[in-house]
């Protein structure tokens, strides 16, 4: 593929000390020295994987994907100019703003601005978690996966899938519309949720033991308003997570164990059995609209549905047996 992999993303918010203390001390982040004015962290080797620009909105500005080869950059350059979508190149000052060596960038069909990225720079120090953390799963698989609210998901499928070359995993429309795209063998590295509003839903960070996110659940859970979803696990991605409010909003959700798939064989499908096998009790939502949720997580459960054994996630298993 191409695009292979989610390699950063970029919020307005001028909310600095807020993200300061939230991605450092309750995701694990490491903050990165650069100045008063915007905030930018590691979650490993890469130089930068999550920066707030110090502007006011409290809203995405950029999703970075990372291009397999140079002149990758070109051919999506010259696809996007055929169906008259504006495309600039960035600057050296832009590149050394994101630490890679080239990049390209545009806006989709709704507004949001896309990064085309080649190369991002490594950093030789170690990383550093913000918390004691055991890291978080990324490398080949990128930062991990971004969700868009879209007013309808029929308008941007055509851009995602046939203009950048992403494959959708599966989709579902009870109860409510969802599709979602892998880059790379993470089931999904980018979705839609057709909730009729725009912006951003929520961003997800993969963590590499699951006592990581039940600890980032304990610091989280007995703040006021911190959880936005409750702990549960996904019926599409197998991903155990829970969901938290971030300073600017929008979610973040705290993952685990997220499902590993062959990309060369993988066939898309439209699934029913709802979001989840169990819990992601949406707190944030009215009583009415949660309600909708629930069922379907409750007819889920008398139906038997679960996830394979855990013997079964291929980057556990892996994991296991290279050891």
């Amino acid at each position: 593929m191409a695009i292979n992999a989610l390699s950063y993303i970029g919020v307005n918010s001028d909310k600095l000390e807020d993200w300061d203390s939230f991605a450092v001390q309750h995701l694990g982040m490491q903050k990165i020295d650069n100045g008063s004015k915007s905030l930018s962290f590691r979650m490993d080797n890469q130089k930068q994987r999550f920066s707030i620009s110090g502007e006011s909105g409290d809203a995405l500005a950029y999703l970075g994907w990372e291009v397999e080869k140079k002149t990758d950059l070109e051919m999506y350059a010259n696809r996007l100019d055929n169906i008259n979508v504006l495309v600039m190149e960035g600057t050296k000052h832009l590149t050394d703003k994101r630490f890679v060596e080239d990049l390209i960038y545009f806006d989709d069909p709704a507004g949001n601005r896309i990064e085309l990225v080649y190369k991002p720079h490594l950093d030789k120090d170690p990383f550093i978690s913000g918390r004691p953390i055991s890291g978080f799963k990324t490398d080949i698989c990128g930062l991990g996966h971004a969700v868009l609210h879209v007013s309808n998901i029929d308008d941007l499928i055509p851009f995602y899938k046939d203009i950048l070359d992403f494959k959708i995993s599966d989709y579902s429309f009870d109860p409510i519309s969802l599709c979602f795209f892998h880059v790379n063998g993470r089931h999904h590295s980018f979705a839609m949720i057709g909730t009729g509003q725009q912006g951003f839903h929520h961003f997800m960070i993969e963590y590499q033991n699951l006592d990581d996110i039940g600890q980032g659940y304990d610091l989280l859970q007995f703040k006021e308003n911190a959880i936005a979803y409750t702990l549960g696990r996904h019926t599409n991605d197998y991903m155990t997570s829970f969901y938290a409010h971030t300073p600017s909003g929008f979610f973040v959700e705290n993952g685990w164990g997220g499902r590993i798939i062959d990309p060369s064989t993988w066939v898309p499908h439209e699934t029913d059995v709802g979001p989840s096998f169990w819990g992601h009790e949406r707190l944030y939502l009215p009583d009415m609209e949660r309600l909708k949720f629930r069922k379907k997580r409750l007819e889920t459960a008398r139906q038997g549905n679960q996830s394979p054994m855990i013997i079964d996630c291929p980057w556990l298993y892996q994991n296991v047996k290279n050891k």
